[in-house]
C-alpha cells in the first residue's frame, strides 16, 4: 500500500508463510541473543578486571567482542519486533542507519581477525620481540585502523539510499535492513551500489580472508622449524581459539554468500535463515571458543567468580 509513496516507512519480513507461529520462534531468538550479551559481555567484564589479560592478544579479543555486541544491539530490537510484536514498519532513515551498522561492523570485525592473525603471527615468529613489536600505542593504532576502515569504508554506498526515492514495494526480505535489500527498492539508477559493494568485498574480507591464510602458512613454517613436539603442539594450541573463529567467520560468510549467488530458487526460508546464522552465529560461538581453548581465560573466569560484585570493574561500552 506504501508503493506510491517515496517517503513511506518500509516494512521488514520474519519467515514469510509461519507467521502464525512467529511469537514462538522469537523464543529461541531471544534466548540467543540473551547468551551472546551475556557472554560478550562476560568477556569484556574479563578483560578489564584481569590485569593477566592485559596483553595485545586479549586488547583485539575485547575489540571482537565489542564488535559482537554492536552487531547483536543493531539487529535485536527489529527481529525481535518483528517476531515478538509483529511490528514491521520501519522508518526509511532508521533502516539505513541499521544498514551502516551492519555492514560497517562486518568489515570491522573481518579486520580485527586479521589483526588478531597478525598477533599470533608474531607472537611465533619472533617470540623475543612481541612486546617491544606490539606495544599499546600500535595496538591502539591498530583497532583504530581497523574501526576506521569499516565504518568509512561503508559511507559512500549508504549515504546515496537517503537520497533514492523508491517508488516501487517498499517491502524488505529480512527482519532488517541490508544495503543489497533497500537498494533493490529504488526507482533511480543504482550502477554505482551495485558495483562499490563487490569491490569493497573484494577488498577487505576477501584480502583479509587471503593474509589470514598466508600468516597462517609463515607461522606453520615457523613452527616445523621447532625441534621439540611439545613446542611445537604449545605454539600451534596459541592459535586454536583464533582459527576457530576466523573458521566461524569465514564459513558462514561463504555459505551466504553461495545462497544469494547461486541459491536464487532456493526456498524465502533458506535465505532467510543463512543471513540469521551469519548474523547470530559468530557473536554466539566466539566466547565459548574462547572460554574453552583459552586457559587464561578460564582461570580468570574462576576468579571472577570468588571476586564480590562491588569489585569488578565493568567496561563502558
Amino acid at each position: 500500500m506504501w508503493s506510491n509513496n517515496s517517503a513511506a516507512p518500509f516494512l521488514l519480513t520474519g519467515f514469510l508463510g509461519s507467521e502464525a507461529i512467529h511469537h514462538w520462534i522469537s523464543i529461541p531468538f531471544f534466548i540467543i541473543y540473551l547468551s551472546i550479551l551475556f557472554g560478550n559481555g562476560v568477556l569484556l567484564v574479563l578483560i578489564q578486571s584481569d590485569h593477566n589479560l592485559h596483553e595485545p592478544m586479549y586488547y583485539f579479543l575485547a575489540i571482537l567482542a565489542s564488535t559482537d555486541l554492536g552487531m547483536t544491539l543493531t539487529t535485536m530490537p527489529t527481529v525481535l519486533s518483528v517476531l515478538l510484536l509483529d511490528r514491521r514498519e520501519i522508518a526509511q532513515h532508521s533502516c539505513f542507519t541499521q544498514s551502516y551498522f551492519i555492514h560497517s561492523l562486518a568489515i570491522v570485525e573481518s579486520g580485527i581477525l586479521l589483526a588478531m592473525a597478525y598477533d599470533r603471527f608474531i607472537a611465533i615468529r619472533y617470540p623475543l620481540s612481541y612486546n617491544s613489536i606490539l606495544i599499546n600505542s600500535r595496538v591502539m593504532k591498530i583497532g583504530l585502523g581497523v574501526l576506521m576502515r569499516g565504518f568509512v569504508s561503508i559511507v559512500p554506498p549508504i549515504l546515496p539510499l537517503y537520497w533514492f526515492p523508491y517508488c516501487r514495494s517498499h517491502v524488505l526480505s529480512h527482519a532488517f535492513c541490508l544495503h543489497q535489500d533497500v537498494m533493490k527498492l529504488a526507482c533511480a539508477d543504482i550502477t554505482f551500489n551495485r558495483i562499490y559493494p563487490v569491490i569493497l568485498v573484494a577488498l577487505t574480507f576477501f584480502l583479509d580472508a587471503m593474509i589470514i591464510l598466508f600468516s597462517y602458512i609463515l607461522i606453520l613454517k615457523t613452527v616445523l622449524g621447532i625441534a621439540s613436539i611439545e613446542e611445537r603442539a604449545k605454539a600451534l594450541n596459541t592459535c586454536v581459539s583464533h582459527i576457530s573463529c576466523v573458521l566461524v567467520f569465514y564459513i558462514t560468510v561463504i555459505g551466504l554468500t553461495f545462497i544469494h549467488r547461486f541459491g536464487k530458487h532456493a526456498p524465502h526460508v533458506v535465505h532467510v535463515t543463512m543471513s540469521y546464522v551469519y548474523f547470530l552465529f559468530p557473536p554466539f560461538m566466539n566466547p565459548i571458543i574462547y572460554s574453552v581453548k583459552t586457559k587464561q581465560i578460564q582461570r580468570s573466569i574462576i576468579r571472577l567468580k570468588s571476586l564480590p560484585f562491588s569489585e569488578l570493574q565493568f567496561p563502558l561500552l
